[in-house]
């Protein structure tokens, strides 16, 4: 299977619900950094291991986001590198506010699974749709 193959089924695990598949495809210490300026991880420390993603990223989105949707629009080869695009949505239910944001992913992924995960977006957008401030 292509590296491309691996992500995109990530990616369809993610739409469909499916955790196990998620937390298998990772390698057991994958290192995951979500952009910087994130509101779950402001620090950019880097998450390390599958627990840790599923704790902290997926757990919370799980519960604090409706309706919140990954729609990936293209996906790019680069070697052991994989570079998804696309865009964010969802409302977060303690403010009721709306995301429509657009993402970059570098994923890399090895024979062990996916070893680390970088995500670009605009985190501004990100943290005024969760305290409810207005974005500059």
């Amino acid at each position: 299977m292509s590296r491309g193959q691996v992500v995109r089924e990530w990616y369809e695990s993610l739409q469909s619900g499916d955790l196990e598949s998620l937390l298998q495809a990772f390698s057991p210490d994958i290192v995951w950094y979500q952009a910087e300026g994130h509101p779950y991880q402001p620090g950019g420390e880097p998450w390390v291991g599958p627990e840790a993603i599923r704790d902290r990223l997926l757990a919370r989105v799980a519960t604090e986001w409706d309706d919140f949707k990954v729609d990936v629009r293209d996906v790019h080869e680069a070697g052991d590198e994989v570079v998804a695009e696309g865009r964010y949505t969802g409302t977060f239910k303690a403010t009721g506010k709306k995301l429509d944001s657009q993402f970059c992913h570098v994923w890399r992924v090895s024979d062990a699974g996916i070893i680390r995960f970088q995500q670009y977006m605009d985190t501004a957008q990100l943290r005024s749709v969760v305290t409810g401030a207005v974005s500059a």
